[in-house]
């Protein structure tokens, strides 16, 4: 027969996973001020393996506007302009020869916009991963119901499935919003 707590929790975790991805997906939308996890994406040829920009060199910002880049080998001066200038950031870096610096500029009303709505996009991914671990869950209970589970039970952790539901697409608006303002803040 199914258990039913481990079949809701198993649900709930994907839920949570869900979640987590959107965090993540949002923290590397730029929204008009500097933050080192714009860069997390990027991968720099070093020695001939792809690693991440903060396997090779100091990473901080040290105003809201700039993100300075200090590479811990002079040789990856190159390696790590090429992979900025390459990548979908959209921004050039500046070279002194002891730190490369990204200036990060004011985003203009359109790209407000177009950030915005790849954030929905971001978004509106996490619920439908959240949709379906729903439908995952109800459709195991179908299935215990079969086995031998009592259809008061099923009804019941459906229901409760369905409140776990609405709490995590709650969240996600929550999430969504915050990251807007952010964003269409001048």
């Amino acid at each position: 027969m199914i258990d039913v707590d481990k079949c809701i929790n198993d649900a709930q975790k994907k839920m949570d996973m869900a979640i987590m991805y959107l965090d993540e997906s949002l923290s590397h939308i730029r929204a008009g001020k500097a933050n080192p996890k714009l860069l997390d994406g990027i991968r720099v040829d070093s020695y001939g393996s792809m690693v991440p920009i903060n396997n090779v060199a100091a990473v901080t910002t040290p105003d809201a506007r700039s993100i300075a880049i200090k590479p811990w080998d002079k040789s990856m001066f190159r390696a790590i302009e090429k992979a900025i200038i390459d990548s979908d950031l959209g921004i050039m870096p500046e070279n002194n020869g002891e730190i490369i610096r990204i200036g990060i500029p004011l985003l203009t009303e359109e790209r407000r916009k177009q950030l915005a709505k790849q954030c929905k996009g971001e978004a509106e991914t996490a619920k439908i991963s959240v949709r379906n671990a729903r439908r995952d869950g109800i459709e195991a209970l179908k299935k215990g119901l079969k086995d031998g589970l009592s259809e008061d039970l099923e009804k019941d952790a459906e229901a409760k499935l369905q409140k776990i539901h609405d709490k995590f697409i709650k969240q996600i608006d929550e999430m969504l919003a915050n990251k807007e303002k952010e964003i269409m803040t001048v």
